[in-house]
C-alpha cells in the first residue's frame, strides 16, 4: 500500500450484508475495519438504558457528543464508555431505536467528527449509510451494497436465529421496510446512493462472489501497492 491513506466506504441499507463484508474486505487489504452503525447503535443503547425519549432531540445529542465508542480486541468489540457492549447493541430493539436515533441531525453531527477521527491514522474499509455521501464524500472507492428485501430479511433472520434471538422472516421483512423508509426520507444525510458509487447487487450471490467482486473493485481505483496487490 502506498502511503497516502485509502478509504473504502460501503453504504447500503439494513440486512445488505455491509459489516461481514467490510470486515473480510478490511482483512484482505490490511486496512482497519470501521463499523458506523455500532457507533448509533451504541448511542441508542445508552439512551434506552437511561430512559431517554427517542423523540428528545436535544437529549439525544447530548448522548452523543458524551458517548466514549471505541472499537478493540478481540473480534472487533465494540465498547461504550468502557463497557463491551458488542452483544446488548444486537438486539433488535437497539436496532430499532438506532434507526431513530441517527435520524436526528444533532447527533449525526456529533458523530461526524468521530467517525473522521478514525480514519485520520490508517487506511480504512468503513460501512454505512452515508460513508460516501457525507462521512467521507473524496473516498477513493464508494460501494452501495444492496439486495433484494426478502433477501435482506432471510439473511438477518438467519443471523439473529445464530445469536439464539429466533425471530420470523415476515416480522424482520416488516421491520427492514420500515427501517429503509425512515433511513432514506430522513432530512439529514438520508440514505442514498452517491454518484460515483459502484452499484453492487448481492442477491443470488455468495460471500465469496461478493467480496471478490469489491476486491476487483478496489484494486482498479487504487494505484499500484501493496494494497492494489493484495
Amino acid at each position: 500500500m502506498s502511503e497516502k491513506r485509502v478509504i473504502v466506504a460501503i453504504d447500503g441499507p439494513a440486512g445488505a450484508g455491509k459489516s461481514t463484508l467490510a470486515k473480510r474486505v478490511a482483512e484482505k487489504l490490511g486496512f482497519v475495519y470501521i463499523n458506523t452503525g455500532a457507533i448509533y447503535r451504541a448511542v441508542a443503547l445508552w439512551a434506552l438504558r437511561l430512559g431517554v425519549a427517542l423523540n428528545d432531540m436535544h437529549r439525544l445529542e447530548q448522548l452523543a457528543k458524551e458517548a466514549r465508542v471505541a472499537f478493540g480486541p478481540p473480534d472487533e468489540r465494540v465498547f461504550l464508555n468502557g463497557e463491551d457492549v458488542t452483544d446488548a447493541i444486537r438486539e433488535v430493539r437497539v436496532s430499532e431505536a438506532a434507526s431513530k436515533v441517527s435520524a436526528v441531525p444533532g447527533v449525526r453531527r456529533a458523530l461526524l467528527a468521530l467517525q473522521r477521527g478514525m480514519a485520520e491514522k490508517s487506511s480504512v474499509v468503513m460501512e454505512g449509510r452515508d460513508i460516501g455521501t457525507v462521512v467521507f464524500p473524496h473516498a477513493q472507492v464508494k460501494i452501495f451494497l444492496d439486495a433484494d428485501p426478502r433477501e435482506r430479511a432471510r439473511r438477518r433472520a438467519l443471523e439473529l436465529r445464530q445469536d439464539g434471538k429466533p425471530l420470523d422472516d415476515l416480522t424482520l421483512a416488516s421491520e427492514l421496510t420500515r427501517r429503509d423508509e425512515r433511513d432514506r426520507q430522513r432530512k439529514e444525510a438520508p440514505l442514498v446512493q452517491a454518484p460515483d458509487a459502484e452499484l453492487v447487487d448481492s442477491t443470488g450471490l455468495s460471500l465469496e462472489e461478493v467480496e471478490q467482486a469489491v476486491l476487483r473493485l478496489v484494486r482498479s481505483r487504487i494505484s499500484n501497492g501493496k494494497a492494489a496487490a493484495s
